[in-house]
């Protein structure tokens, strides 16, 4: 970090170097090389700040899905605020202990690689090609690679990504490569063809996704028919309508930009300065006025090391939250405060609290116990550096674009059948368009795939909104 810093300022560059945090804000570099492990899962974790803080938001109730080459990582935001874990699990059983944005990761991505064990049974992952050597289809493996065929290879060969014109400064892909591998990998040893192994990857890749979608949703208390579901990352599209039937999620929401969608919510994300104390006691013996003196000093903490950023702000939040339990209990509830509680009368706080938590374990578990000891473990504190919000509306089309009409027609494969299938330029589509599938859009950053069944409209913002068709008297699309 003092590296990349130093560079930038021999290269003359006004700006600040700020990093995203686990927690979707930012921090400086100096806490950065503090406090590294704060940056953990910082990419996906920014892909939910164009939502969380633009002008205009697309929707408060939101599940985002970010496929990259290696993992899908999922994260819930509901009426417009984000789930967040006071620790997180990641490979190998590690569990690092700091705040960060609830993020479900699983080993699906692109690059996931496709086996069939002793038993006949087909997996997707976690082991990745990554980029190097990468899908079978970029043709830099060698000739004694014995890795096979990756997700990204299944979409080639189905006719979903574009052979000639990949994303990225790759080449035309090698489909006859792609197609030789997934029949000597998976073809073979299940008694498939190649479009049914490939469909077969798919779905157990598919599979896979939505398990992690459940994970945050349903497992959480949520209904996933009233969230929108935002596919970013530059493989998270090609996925939409195969997440919206396994999960029931109402509508997929796909952004302007979904492939830099983690970069532009490094550009616009607020900072942040979380910081837990452990109280430890009992609710009834707390003192309220030597709890709130803690909370001040942590807030003074918060605000000198926003000071550090060297940025204006347009405002500032102080977000406080207790890890509450009932007495004999070994899990905690996160309780938040309001303002008025922790900033107000010391006396009358012990009471807020009370109440505030009260209402946190009703809405986590249906009831609060009634004469049952309660205990409060540790003080969350968050200090919130308000930048100012990014207008959604500058990604818009631009205006007097012409009616969206198909670039070209390919062959795609979809259960059992190869559609003609039209190709848009998804850029430039105006306002108002609506497509029903099958159909795929093309850009730089990204390929979305319409499924047969489905239909798409370009939103106000450039957002394509993907929905079921309606079904006729007779229960078909």
């Amino acid at each position: 970090m003092g590296r990349l810093e130093a560079a930038l300022a021999e290269q003359g560059s006004p700006a600040s170097l700020l990093i995203v945090q686990s927690n979707g804000g930012l921090m400086s570099v100096d806490s950065t090389r503090r406090f590294p492990v704060r940056t953990a899962l910082s990419g996906p974790a920014a892909g939910s700040s164009p939502v969380r803080t633009s002008r205009r938001r697309p929707a408060a109730n939101v599940i985002t899905g970010d496929v990259g080459g290696t993992s899908f990582d999922v994260s819930l935001i509901s009426a417009g605020r984000i789930a967040q874990a006071a620790q997180q699990a990641i490979g190998f059983g590690m569990v690092i202990r700091t705040p960060m944005i609830e993020i479900q990761t699983i080993g699906a991505g692109g690059g996931s690689i496709a086996a069939v064990d002793a038993s006949g049974l087909l997996r997707m992952g976690p082991e990745s090609a990554g980029s190097n050597p990468g899908p079978v289809c970029y043709g830099l493996r060698g000739a004694d690679d014995e890795l096979g065929p990756t997700v990204t290879d299944a979409n080639v060969v189905l006719g979903r990504i574009n052979a000639a014109r990949p994303i990225g400064a790759l080449t035309a892909l090698d489909v006859a490569a792609a197609r030789a591998a997934i029949d000597a990998h998976v073809g073979q040893a299940l008694g498939l063809s190649t479009e049914q192994a490939a469909e077969a990857m798919l779905t157990v890749a598919n599979a896979n996704m939505a398990g992690a979608i459940r994970l945050v949703s349903i497992e959480r208390g949520h209904d996933p028919g009233q969230f929108a579901y935002m596919p970013f990352g530059g493989g998270g599209a090609l996925h939409v309508c195969a997440m919206m039937r396994e999960v029931g999620v109402a509508t997929g929401l796909v952004p302007r930009y979904p492939g830099v969608s983690s970069a532009l919510g490094c550009a616009i994300a607020d900072m942040r300065h979380d910081f837990v104390q452990t109280l430890n006691q009992p609710l009834a013996r707390l003192d309220g006025a030597a709890l709130q003196q803690r909370i001040h000093a942590l807030q003074a903490d918060g605000r000198a090391a926003l000071a550090t950023a060297g940025i204006s702000f347009e405002g500032e939040r102080t977000l406080v939250e207790l890890d509450m339990l009932y007495q004999g209990q070994t899990h905690t509830v996160a309780t938040p405060l309001d303002e008025t509680d922790w900033a107000g009368d010391a006396a009358a706080l012990p009471a807020g609290i009370h109440r505030a938590f009260e209402a946190a374990y009703r809405l986590a578990f249906g009831k609060a116990l009634v004469n049952v000891p309660i205990r409060v473990l540790n003080l969350r504190l968050a200090v919130i550096g308000l930048r100012r919000k990014f207008d959604l509306q500058l990604l818009a089309p631009v205006p007097g674009l012409a009616a969206a009409q198909p670039r070209e027609h390919r062959q795609v494969h979809h259960l059992d059948t190869w559609h003609e299938t039209p190709v848009y330029e998804r850029l430039q589509m105006p306002v108002g368009t609506t497509v029903r599938g099958p159909a795929m859009f093309e850009q730089s950053d990204t390929t979305i795939w319409l499924e047969p069944g489905f239909m798409a409209s370009v939103d106000a913002l450039g957002n394509l909104l993907v929905t079921p068709e309606p079904a006729t008297a007779d229960g078909h699309p």
